[in-house]
């Protein structure tokens, strides 16, 4: 078993960062960033989980949204990840997506 706490601490962080941001912030740029990153989150977490399946895409509930998408979509993820590459790799897009958000 893989611990996921690295992945799920940078996902709470992000989202910690989101929710304090000013709504100017979140429209220029942050939500959309994060919007991005919780798709790319639940896809591979779907992929994981039933590599047969048609993704599904996690729809855009708003940019005062994007916060709890990101924290859901990582910690799906972080249950179904099964060695440590799959983790150092999902750590590594919460980080570089927080960065291009600005937050």
């Amino acid at each position: 078993m893989v611990d996921t706490t690295p992945l799920t601490r940078a996902v709470d962080h992000f989202a910690d960062l989101l929710r304090a941001a000013p709504q100017s912030r979140l429209q220029r740029s942050a939500a959309a960033e994060a919007l991005g990153l919780a798709r790319e989150l639940a896809l591979r977490a779907q992929r994981l989980e039933d590599p047969a399946a048609e993704p599904r895409e996690m729809p855009d509930a708003g940019m005062f949204a994007a916060a709890d998408q990101i924290t859901v979509a990582g910690r799906d993820l972080a249950l179904v990840l099964s060695n440590e590459e799959e983790l150092a790799e999902a750590v590594t897009l919460v980080v570089e997506a927080q960065k291009r958000a600005g937050v």
